[in-house]
């Protein structure tokens, strides 16, 4: 499947939508004023996202989440450490120095977060299309980068070896974090969706 500049401004224009409402969420959550530059959307390949992420062994948290409906597929939330800092310290008043000092506690936290977010995400492009999408319970863990992706190489394959990559940059006082969402509908899904906007693939 060939994708020109037509399908990449809407899958552009969708993950730009969808990250202002997840950050909108963030906020409230936090109860914290977060601002976020203009979220950059691009199609990758699975390289380039390894280049785009600081490389195969840079140790990330990864949130997993499958969503179904009248489009299937998976979105795979990517945080970086300065991203779960700020998030706990908000939440628990926990000054994160590494991942090895996460408990279950903090891991609870950090799910239910990333679940609220993606929910929110998923909904606006729910809204936007007038479509009935289900989002699955979030998996998450935390390891490097190329094993975090090698989760979902298998959906790659399905969309010309191209995936909707998502970078967000928040601002909340005087931190700075960042967090990437892969969104991986299948084939079947993205031609449901761009035919919902007339456009033919």
């Amino acid at each position: 499947m060939e994708l020109n500049e037509i399908h990449m401004d809407f899958l552009k224009e969708i993950g730009n939508i969808g990250a202002g409402n997840a950050a909108t969420s963030l906020s409230n959550m936090l109860s914290k004023r977060i601002e976020m530059n203009v979220p950059k959307v691009s199609l990758l390949d699975y390289n380039d996202i390894v280049d785009s992420i600081g490389g195969a062994e840079n140790v990330l948290v990864g949130v997993l989440i499958g969503f179904e409906g009248d489009i299937e597929g998976l979105i795979l939330f990517l945080l970086k450490k300065e991203f779960v800092h700020l998030v706990l310290n908000s939440l628990m008043g926990t000054e994160l120095k590494g991942f090895e000092e996460i408990g279950e506690l903090e891991l609870s936290a950090l799910s239910e977060i990333s679940n609220i977010m993606v929910s929110s995400y998923v909904n606006s492009i729910s809204t936007l299309t007038n479509m009935k999408i289900n989002i699955t319970t979030p998996s998450l863990n935390i390891d490097m980068a190329g094993a975090l992706l090698d989760a979902v190489t298998a959906e790659f394959a399905e969309v010309a070896d191209k995936v909707v990559f998502i970078k967000e940059k928040y601002y909340c006082q005087n931190e700075t974090a960042h967090s990437y969402m892969l969104l991986l509908p299948t084939m079947s899904s993205l031609k449901t969706l761009l035919k919902k906007f007339g456009i033919d693939i």
